[in-house]
């Protein structure tokens, strides 16, 4: 099963999983007016290389977890897969929102 990006990436887009994705299946884009990033369900190999590169814990392993942003994943891929790649943020920058805490 693909892994998913959550709601504590809104806003963040710190798009450090991008760089370490052997198949090229996050996009970067906007959902409710604010930076975000998907993962596209049937590029995702289910590796979990993303998973610990997230400072914020955004990208979650199963589908089940968060049914919710499974379905915006999917929805937002192909909209977003012709969007240009992102420049990803310094990991040492805070969050950009307060209730989003780093966790690496």
């Amino acid at each position: 099963m693909p892994h998913v990006i959550t709601e504590k990436c809104l806003g963040e887009q710190y798009a450090s999983c991008v760089a370490v994705c052997p198949v090229d299946c996050f996009h970067a884009g906007e959902y409710k007016g604010e930076k975000f990033m998907v993962i596209d369900p049937l590029t995702c190999i289910d590796c979990g290389l993303c998973v610990p590169e997230c400072p914020v814990g955004a990208i979650v392993p199963k589908i089940e977890i968060d049914p919710e942003y499974t379905k915006i994943n999917a929805d937002l891929a192909p909209q977003f897969m012709n969007n240009p790649k992102v420049t990803p943020r310094d990991l040492s920058e805070p969050p950009h929102k307060a209730h989003h805490k780093k966790v690496i």
